[in-house]
């Protein structure tokens, strides 16, 4: 799937805003490793990095773009993110995902609404006060605007005394453009 560069610039942009180097962070859906390898940068030295894929040769991917990390502890797991649960991240800071399916791999494996939304649960109750996510929803391919459409219902399900949420897309944005969703969680509930 093609990567949007503005936006992919974009949710960068607004994890670099609340992470820092020690932090851990995920990336739920590591692909080809590029969200993994931005996170890594910006968590260094000292942080935590997991990241989920699962399709191993996303990870291979992953490990090949990554080469040898000293200085942050690197988590690649070939798993399905709504496993996320049964791991020992502890507290995240910050979590992305990049929804649809492995460029230059098999199409028919793609991310799933309620693998999904249960994946989105498993972040919001280990993401800490003023932390952040990111969901690039691809809509383009089938399936894909019924996954965008069933995050949204989970965003707006969100208590808004502890969770913003917001699409950041620009106005005009065609109908088959990826969508941008970015969560916070408040510093503290109001």
């Amino acid at each position: 799937m093609r990567r949007s560069p503005s936006l992919t610039t974009l949710a960068h942009a607004l994890i670099t805003e609340v992470i820092a180097p020690g932090d851990t962070v995920l990336d739920a859906t590591m692909g080809n490793g590029h969200d993994t390898a931005f996170l890594v940068s910006r968590v260094r030295p000292g942080g935590t990095v997991w990241a989920l894929d699962i399709q191993a040769q996303a990870v291979a991917a992953t490990r090949r773009r990554l080469g040898l990390i000293h200085d942050c502890r690197v988590e690649l797991r070939c798993m399905g993110h709504e496993n996320l649960s049964t791991l020992d991240t502890g507290p995240l800071r910050a979590a992305m995902f990049n929804l649809g399916y492995l460029p230059g791999a098999d199409h028919g494996t793609t991310t799933r609404p309620a693998t999904t939304c249960t994946a989105l649960d498993a972040v919001r109750d280990r993401l800490l006060p003023g932390g952040r996510c990111t969901v690039m929803a691809y809509t383009g391919h089938p399936g894909g605007a019924e996954e965008a459409r069933q995050v949204a219902a989970w965003c707006q399900a969100l208590p808004s005394a502890e969770w913003d949420w917001r699409l950041a897309n620009p106005p005009g944005t065609p109908e088959t453009a990826p969508r941008l969703f970015v969560i916070s969680r408040a510093e503290r509930a109001a």
